[in-house]
């Protein structure tokens, strides 16, 4: 049986040559564009919520092509969200995977445009024939996406992360946080495969509460990592959060409290996967995975 991070390279190769296919190189006046947003897209990067869709989707069956297509989607709409996280208005962060950011490499209205032009790219994949024969599942697969990644969750958990640099959040808040930022987004490359799939209600709910705790999981991770990890590991600046004086886990709980809390919510996330057998076995695999990474 492949392995996990077999599997996990497999599949960001996979990834990669359909956003290469995606993003043509040009000769056209708005070369620049399209320069930038390969930049950004094809750059180094895991490709876990690709990988996740990918892996649920496994568990029903669906045709690789049609998984591979809607994580790429995903993954459009995670890069465009790191090149505006990115920018002097948010994080204000030059490196980025271990290279300039967009707006470092480029100019700040180049990574504006960029990531635009990455969330749109994002749905038009989604809505194509190609992705799917269904118009009803792409139709829910754009909803999905369009939900995940909008005020109720990605952005605005964005929004709250922003707060946190000047309100003081306890425990409960920042778990919601998290699960908006982090979590909204995990949670439907985890739905996606049910949705492709045209699974029961009852495994729709199972993935989704494994992603949730996954999400959050992986969050508390990268806190971790932002406290005591390694700026050549990761790729990019740490201690940001102390710096800002931003409420975490880490540092509401403590270094060991938050790696325990972590764990915690990982078995946690494979405990749900129960109905799915060793079918999920690597879905289990990315949970312990989001927890002991460096980057």
């Amino acid at each position: 049986m492949t392995d996990f991070p077999e599997r996990l390279g497999q599949v960001a190769a996979k990834i990669d040559r359909i956003l290469a296919g995606l993003l043509p190189e040009t000769g056209r006046a708005e070369k620049r564009l399209f320069d930038a947003m390969r930049y950004a897209a094809l750059g180094p990067g895991k490709r876990l919520r690709p990988f996740l869709v990918a892996a649920s989707a496994d568990l029903f069956d669906v045709e690789e092509h049609s998984a591979l297509r809607c994580g790429a989607a995903v993954e459009l709409v995670h890069c465009y969200s790191l090149v505006h996280d990115d920018l002097p208005a948010m994080d204000d962060d030059d490196i980025r995977r271990g290279r300039p950011t967009v707006h470092a490499a480029w100019d700040e209205a180049t990574a504006i445009l960029t990531g635009d032009a990455l969330l749109t790219l994002a749905f038009e994949v989604l809505a194509a024939d190609e992705t799917h024969p269904s118009p009803a599942v792409r139709m829910r697969l754009v909803s999905g996406l369009a939900a995940a990644a909008g005020a109720e969750g990605m952005c605005g958990g964005q929004m709250l992360d922003m707060l946190a640099e000047r309100t003081t959040f306890e425990l409960g808040e920042i778990a919601r946080l998290e699960r908006m930022k982090t979590g909204a987004l995990i949670a439907f490359c985890c739905r996606a495969g049910a949705i492709l799939g045209g699974a029961s209600a009852e495994a729709e709910r199972a993935l989704t509460a494994y992603a949730q705790d996954l999400g959050f999981a992986f969050q508390i991770a990268d806190d971790l990592i932002d406290v005591d990890g390694s700026e050549e590991d990761a790729g990019k600046r740490l201690r940001k959060d102390a710096a800002q004086g931003k409420a975490t886990v880490v540092s509401l709980l403590g270094i060991e409290s938050a790696r325990a809390r972590a764990r915690m919510l990982s078995e946690q996330a494979s405990a749900h996967l129960e109905c799915f057998g060793a079918g999920a076995d690597l879905l289990r695999d990315a949970a312990r995975f989001s927890v002991e990474r460096s980057n």
